[in-house]
């Protein structure tokens, strides 16, 4: 069974570019930052790091980049407590206790300074193909609402804490506190990406003997009970891994807990699941809690709106390949200008200090 773990911990959402990085690299004793150009290059440096330490036994934590199927934000040894990010990414909260390694080192700048207009064009334009995509996928969640606000006319919602209430006593059942502290880790199972919509619940989720998969409609209360399962199981002491809606990022789309071997995810599209194995259970909230009918009744506004809303996730992936295509082009700029050495150097540099990590470790 794959023991590596696959999610994103950034997207470009309807709310924005929305990070979670830090959380992911919290309690790590080392963590190094790949500074400089090009991304592909840091990719290669870490997918090689990767694959040292995956022929040694050890597992690995692959971050993807939502804005380009090609490349990873970064990756994650939890049995030697390291990390490795793309600096792109923005800022971590431990951020001063990386090291720093530059793949700019090898650059030939009068190489670059020739390429120094198109390389301004190149930023510019992936900018503004993000930004594009983004108010997509903003448009989409103003449409979205008005869908939801359908569903939440017609919800019992003194039902809806009864389903909540008595699906936390049979998740937790009277467990004991832990005696520690939680360890939360913020992070995405899926994004919109310039490949579709991509998300790795399966591979996070098959080995768990418990799955609860959340059917349901737009607006009836599964991000709000999602919170309060993740709430209940902090308060005792559990660690949680909480994943956020790639879409709408402050709403939830799943909470495992690793310690009580279960997990519940909305099981809707885009990102639908049935059971397959014994242990999967549906917990359907439209048949709990949505007045009977509430379909048929509105079934033409539904429609309409649902077409609306994913012509505009359509679009806004439209102009993630757009960024993609550009972002390419751009970093075989800083490539050409490169020693072609440079993928190894950032490899055996990085390797060492993992090296040295691990003896620690011992």
């Amino acid at each position: 069974m794959e023991r590596d773990k696959h999610y994103f911990a950034g997207d470009h959402t309807a709310k924005g570019f929305y990070p979670l990085y830090s959380t992911n690299f919290q309690e790590l004793d080392l963590i190094l930052k790949l500074t400089g150009s090009s991304n592909f290059v840091k990719t290669a440096g870490m997918k090689k790091l990767a694959a040292e330490w995956k022929s040694k036994g050890y597992d690995v934590e692959w971050i993807h980049c939502s804005s380009n199927n090609d490349l990873i934000d970064g990756i994650i040894l939890p049995e030697l407590k390291t990390g490795v990010y793309d600096s792109t990414c923005g800022t971590l909260e431990n951020e001063t206790a990386s090291i720093e390694i530059n793949v700019n080192k090898s650059l030939k700048t009068e190489a670059l300074e020739e390429k120094k207009t198109s390389i301004l064009n190149y930023h510019q334009r992936i900018n503004r193909a993000l930004q594009s995509a983004r108010q997509s996928f903003k448009t989409g969640l103003f449409i979205h609402d008005d869908l939801e606000e359908i569903y939440i006319n017609n919800m019992d919602f003194l039902k809806a804490d009864k389903v909540a209430n008595e699906l936390i006593n049979h998740l937790f059942n009277n467990t004991p506190h832990t005696g520690k502290t939680s360890q939360i880790k913020h992070r995405f199972f899926g994004a919109s990406t310039p490949n579709g919509v991509i998300d790795y619940i399966p591979n996070l989720t098959d080995n768990l003997d418990k799955r609860y998969f959340i059917k349901g409609r737009a607006g009836t209360g599964k991000s709000t009970l999602l919170k309060k399962i993740a709430a209940a199981a902090e308060e005792l002491g559990f660690d949680v891994e909480i994943y956020h809606c790639g879409f709408d990022p402050e709403s939830l789309d799943m909470v495992i807990v690793r310690e009580l071997d279960f997990c519940i995810f909305d099981s809707t599209d885009p990102h639908e699941y049935f059971p397959e194995k014994e242990g999967d259970e549906i917990i359907d909230l439209y048949d709990k809690i949505v007045t009977s009918g509430t379909d048929e009744k509105y079934k033409e506004e539904i429609s309409k709106l649902t077409k609306k809303y994913k012509s505009y996730m359509k679009k806004g992936g439209t102009f993630l390949k757009k960024a993609k295509r550009n972002k390419e082009e751009l970093d075989q700029i800083y490539m050409d200008a490169m020693d072609s050495s440079i993928t190894e150097e950032i490899f055996y540099t990085m390797n060492g200090k993992v090296q040295r990590q691990a003896s620690v470790l011992d």
